[in-house]
């Protein structure tokens, strides 16, 4: 250990009495508790396919079939949140099959080759829906793709999230692991942006729905051998220790969570701020196709995907501004910073959005773009310390329970959500299929885009505020684990 765990112990009533306090000394990671490089990378790639996957599929869906095919908003809106309602439903029973499994090849190892292959044939699948049919009929064919998509999606999600949590100990390691992985996630995602713009290239005769088809079916093969890639490379550390435990059944597993008030916490905090914008989904998009650009779908995928491209590269850069305030300020202060930038950020909407200078859009995409890579790529970070604190607490580790759901409650919001913004973006006035749209549907949801998403974030910063696991508790908890693997016998509860 790199300090001696008297020292910790010593001090833990007074950190315990003042949460909140800061930390006067910043630890230094171990050698043992590094990742190797390579691991890191392999794990980055792995992140690549949810982040590329199912943010396309968000992305794409309303362009697809709301602007390309005709398809009502609200039906889309149905399509989205049905699957993701069952998505949040099979997380909490892949967490717990994943941290009770006790296969040779490990916990989370087959579930990612498993799961990286059906999400390259699913994601591929999305955008194949046959031109003649009718309207009801490409609804219910979105519907069952989605539903096979986001099964697919928890089956290599929940464990590669939960194998994560578990690759190292070092509070400050965590943060370095999941920025590796929001690095190279958003290198991945720079082919994000222009997906629309390549679907709409003179190769495709202007016709952009089978332009995304076949730019996804390309996808859908890259994310296939990134998954496969991050299984076969990166380890899992703790086979051993986890074999000596019990299995936890999924109730007592879920109730577990709910019983944690710092998880709590964290939850509340991120869910509020993924509904606010998946509230607004889209919203953006039929700004710059509609008020910028006055229905030019063309000249409007140009600023889409050079916004989208920004967002990405900020996204990469934001990570090492991110690692150095995290270990300078701590997870909670730069957390509630993220916040506070991402609100800034939507706010300024208000100015940005100027028909005569539309390149002012790419500030609140910077500001949001870098307050979105800080606080997620934390997130899992700050999971893991509590994942830690229940160890030693109740004696037990279900990294994919917890990360299962967490991803449950942002789900679950999600495809509220989702609903609702069909409702929402009828409520402005908005009508399918035409070339504009009139000046008071485009004030309303200008005016909804910027307000709801702004309101809730303001709510995650109170809820933030007195968010308790701080790194010198993070290190306490990781001192009194490693003296209780010194102890002989099963581990036990702490008293």
């Amino acid at each position: 250990m790199a300090f001696a765990m008297a020292g910790m112990v010593s001090n833990q009533d007074e950190t315990q009495r003042d949460p909140t306090m800061a930390s006067a000394t910043h630890h230094t990671t171990a050698p043992a508790d590094r990742i190797p490089a390579t691991q890191k990378v392999a794990y980055g790639l792995g992140a690549i396919v949810t982040i590329v996957a199912v943010n396309s599929v968000v992305q794409l869906t309303s362009l697809v079939y709301v602007v390309g095919l005709g398809v009502s908003a609200i039906w889309v809106g149905y399509a989205q949140a049905l699957p993701r309602l069952w998505d949040a439903i099979v997380d909490p029973i892949l967490g717990n099959l994943s941290d009770n499994s006790r296969s040779r090849f490990g916990r989370r190892i087959p579930f990612l080759v498993v799961g990286g292959v059906l999400i390259g044939i699913a994601f591929a699948l999305l955008w194949m829906v046959p031109r003649d049919w009718s309207k009801p009929a490409m609804f219910a064919y979105l519907v069952v793709t989605s539903l096979f998509f986001y099964t697919a999606v928890p089956i290599y999600s929940i464990p590669h999230g939960a194998l994560g949590l578990e690759m190292t100990e070092d509070y400050h390691e965590k943060t370095r692991l999941f920025g590796y992985a929001s690095f190279i996630g958003n290198v991945g995602a720079f082919c994000l942006p222009w997906v629309y713009y390549l679907g709409n290239r003179r190769i495709f005769h202007g016709d952009s729905v089978a332009g995304i088809k076949w730019v996804c079916l390309g996808m859908a093969v890259f994310l296939t051998i990134a998954a496969l890639v991050c299984a076969t490379v990166c380890k899992e550390p703790r086979l051993q220790q986890v074999r000596s435990l019990e299995k936890v059944p999924i109730l007592e597993g879920f109730k577990a969570t709910y019983r944690n008030r710092t998880f709590i916490q964290l939850v509340a905090a991120f869910t509020l701020l993924i509904v606010g914008f998946q509230l607004v989904m889209g919203f953006s998009n039929f700004m710059s196709i509609f008020y910028l650009y006055g229905g030019d779908k063309a000249s409007a995928s140009i600023l889409m995907a050079e916004n989208g491209t920004l967002w990405a590269a900020v996204g990469i850069g934001g990570v090492f501004p991110m690692m150095w305030l995290s270990r300078r300020f701590g997870k909670r202060a730069t957390v509630i910073f993220s916040f506070v930038v991402i609100i800034a950020g939507n706010l300024l909407k208000v100015v940005c959005y100027n028909r005569a200078l539309p390149w002012l859009t790419f500030i609140p995409t910077f500001c949001l773009s870098l307050g979105m890579v800080f606080c997620f790529s934390l997130v899992n970070s700050m999971i893991s310390d509590i994942c830690d604190e229940e160890e030693l607490t109740k004696g037990t580790r279900q990294e994919g329970v917890y990360f299962a759901v967490y991803n449950w409650w942002w789900k679950v919001g999600v495809s509220i959500a989702s609903v609702l913004s069909g409702y929402l973006l009828r409520l402005t006035g908005f009508a399918e299929g035409l070339a504009t749209q009139t000046a008071s549907t485009l004030f309303w949801i200008r005016f909804w885009e910027i307000g709801l998403p702004s309101a809730l974030c303001l709510l995650s910063v109170w809820l933030l505020l007195k968010y308790p696991l701080t790194e010198e508790r993070a290190y306490q908890v990781k001192a009194a684990l490693e003296a209780r693997k010194n102890l002989p016998g099963p581990p036990c509860p702490a008293e």
